[in-house]
């Protein structure tokens, strides 16, 4: 943490050392659309939005205002996409959902029990082979710049309420909620089955036992209040949960070179203290889940190594349909490296 702070502290003052270079200009106000509740408490992609508006606004001494959107308001996340893409709307934090109604490589970056630490998930999303040729094809694709992918709740988990899950094999004969065809891969790899269930119907489901299980981050967990209806969760790392800032291109290369690096290390800045912010909560969260009844699993390093070698090769010819393999692996070999350098 001591090193994610200094960093914030030095892009912080990189970015106010910005204010008042960039001479007299007419100010600009654009807006910022995301999901979820305007509450920095059970939204971390609104407080990554709450930071991103300030360092902004004072980076540029006002130059730059932004009005957020939380809740989809502008629209659902396809639409927010295609807002960003026209720049109707400038900046847009975008969950898989989005993006992948673009660019359907992104689920090279979703592939499941890659990353052994938060540190390694953040070289791979800061500085990958991976992720600069992502960058770089999804603003030639779509002309929108992809700046950050923004953590938004730690890595998914496994619950359930039937039985302490240890390893690939206790899922044999259990029903999970899958949110997408990708989860029900991984489901089915393990000897469970998997059927799609909307979030709004979640807990309803798990009450009423038309699924046993679900994943999610301890912060889901708690929000959708699922500790009620689960007993058991297990602290897997199965995906990093992020989402991704994308601004519209055209309009950011149009600003003064200044206005452009405030924007930049903005965007940095506000992913750091995100990070800080979450990581720091999680250690909470599960303590809370405990105290509410939940029992808490954290798989060995011989059980995790059975989850990836069982799990990871279902989900990924599920992926394989969908785009060119070499994207999976070119993931993989950022995410080896990654781990590799975390250690």
């Amino acid at each position: 943490m001591s090193k994610k702070l200094i960093l914030l502290l030095v892009l912080s003052l990189l970015i106010f050392s910005a204010v008042g270079v960039v001479g007299a200009q007419e100010s600009i106000n654009v807006k910022m659309s995301y999901n979820g509740p305007a509450d920095v408490e059970t939204n971390a992609v609104h407080e990554y939005a709450v930071n991103f508006k300030e360092f902004v606004e004072m980076g540029t001494n006002g130059r730059i205002t932004i009005t957020l959107y939380s809740d989809s308001q502008l629209g659902n996340e396809e639409q927010r996409m295609e807002q960003t893409m026209s720049g109707s709307t400038k900046i847009n934090v975008a969950s898989n959902a989005g993006m992948v109604s673009v660019y359907p490589e992104i689920y090279a970056a979703t592939i499941p029990f890659m990353f052994e630490s938060f540190e390694a998930a953040h070289k791979f999303f800061d500085s990958s082979e991976y992720w600069e040729m992502t960058q770089a094809e999804f603003e030639e694709k779509t002309g929108v710049a992809l700046l950050e992918a923004v953590e938004e709740g730690g890595f998914l988990a496994f619950t359930n309420n039937q039985k302490e899950i240890q390893s690939p094999s206790d899922f044999e004969g259990l029903k999970f909620r899958g949110m997408d065809p990708g989860q029900i891969a991984l489901y089915e790899s393990f000897g469970a089955s998997g059927t799609p269930i909307p979030w709004t119907e979640l807990y309803m489901a798990l009450q009423t036992g038309v699924v046993d299980g679900q994943m999610n981050p301890p912060t889901y967990i708690i929000s959708g209040s699922l500790y009620e209806v689960q007993d058991y969760v297990t602290m897997a790392n199965i995906q990093y949960s992020c989402q991704w800032l994308t601004i519209n291109a055209d309009w950011l290369n149009s600003l003064p070179k200044e206005d452009q690096y405030v924007i930049r290390q903005a965007a940095k800045a506000a992913n750091i203290r995100n990070r800080i912010s979450v990581e720091a909560k999680v250690s909470e969260r599960v303590d809370f889940l405990e105290e509410n009844g939940m029992q808490v699993y954290y798989p060995t390093e011989e059980e995790m190594k059975q989850f990836q070698e069982i799990g990871q090769p279902d989900y990924i010819s599920w992926i394989e349909d969908k785009i060119d393999a070499s994207y999976v692996k070119e993931a993989l070999e950022s995410a080896e490296k990654a781990n590799m350098e975390a250690k």
